[in-house]
């Protein structure tokens, strides 16, 4: 894994979290894991430390960084069956030709790029995976590809399936605009339903002055609540006091942890069909996906139809870390 953050993640780290749940499901497998990854990170096998845990280091630490990782896989890749890179693609290059196993697994939208120019080099027992098949679509043509979904700890999360008439919708993400916390407020407003807000506020300017224009005016601690940045104990309290959560986001993100975390909880999603949405959220059984704000309004009223129990069961069948980690262990094998 990239340095930049530790493993586990102290707060935030998508990546991060998953290398750690899934090296820590196949060593209870059995299997023998190895972890290099950056400071202060630690799994349950052998771990190897490597560059700083600053997200804004620049380019120099990071070529020093990949340095690194070539010696280090080139003095160890015979050792191993296996070698998987949640990190840059640019750490496999001295090993493209080996015949070790190679997974490449990305979390973002792919740069075809990036891609094309590691298919000019000879290699061999290289597979890419994503979490859905709109994070493969811009390098689909190129490589071997396969989607895996991310994971979370469904144990982690407790189904809370009696609610008041009262309880709230919840958004829960960055306070950026493209996430459209402002869209959620407004169909808070139009359906009268309280609305909680969680998240962190950007130190970006134009995000910041988003928020100072957009957010706070309307949010006056009753209707609608802003209570911070939340842990995961809190994630999975106010995800459980929820109806449903609203996820009206403007951009293709490669798969949305958020949402599954919803639906562990039993909170069923309503979002917009933008990036993976469509793939992750199971119609009328885990949630809605609509068009505009104005079926989003609609779908609040549909929310009832949701088992809670069902939908947590459904999303548990998918995306529980046992499952994804046996789909990556298919990979290997």
């Amino acid at each position: 894994m990239d340095p930049g953050i530790s493993v586990p993640p102290p707060k935030y780290g998508g990546h991060e979290r998953l290398v750690y749940m899934f090296a820590e499901e196949y060593t209870a497998l059995g299997h023998e894991v190895e972890l290099l990854a950056g400071p202060n990170s630690k799994i349950s096998g052998k771990n190897y430390s490597f560059g700083i845990n600053d997200l804004k280091r620049g380019k120099w630490q990071r070529l020093k960084e990949t340095l690194f990782a070539w010696k280090f896989l080139l003095q160890k890749s015979k050792q191993y069956n296996l070698i998987h890179n949640f990190g840059r693609l640019a750490y496999l290059l001295p090993i493209l030709n080996q015949p070790v196993n190679k997974i490449m697994t990305y979390g973002r939208q792919v740069d075809a790029k990036n891609i094309y120019w590691t298919n000019r080099f000879p290699h061999q027992n290289l597979k890419f995976t994503a979490p859905s098949y709109d994070c493969i679509s811009t390098a689909q043509h190129i490589g071997d590809w396969t989607r895996v979904y991310n994971a979370i700890d469904f144990s982690k999360y407790d189904l809370t399936t009696n609610l008041p008439n009262d309880a709230p919708l919840i958004f829960l993400s960055r306070l950026d605009k493209v996430k459209g916390c402002h869209i959620a407020i407004d169909v808070a407003l139009a359906t009268n339903q309280k609305l909680i807000i969680a998240g962190n506020i950007s130190n970006i300017e134009h995000e910041q002055a988003y928020f100072e224009k957009m957010l706070k005016p309307k949010i006056d601690g009753k209707q609608i609540k802003y209570v911070g940045e939340v842990n995961d104990e809190q994630k999975n309290h106010y995800l459980g006091m929820a109806k449903a959560m609203l996820f009206p986001i403007d951009v293709r993100e490669a798969f949305g942890m958020v949402m599954t975390e919803s639906m562990a909880c039993g909170t069923p999603v309503i979002a917009f069909p933008m990036g993976a949405v469509p793939e992750v959220v199971d119609e009328g059984v885990t949630g809605f996906v609509v068009k505009n704000r104005e079926e989003m309004i609609d779908a609040v009223d549909k929310i009832a139809k949701i088992d809670r129990t069902l939908c947590r069961a459904q999303a548990k069948e998918r995306f529980d870390t046992p499952i994804v980690a046996a789909d990556y262990l298919g990979l290997y094998r």
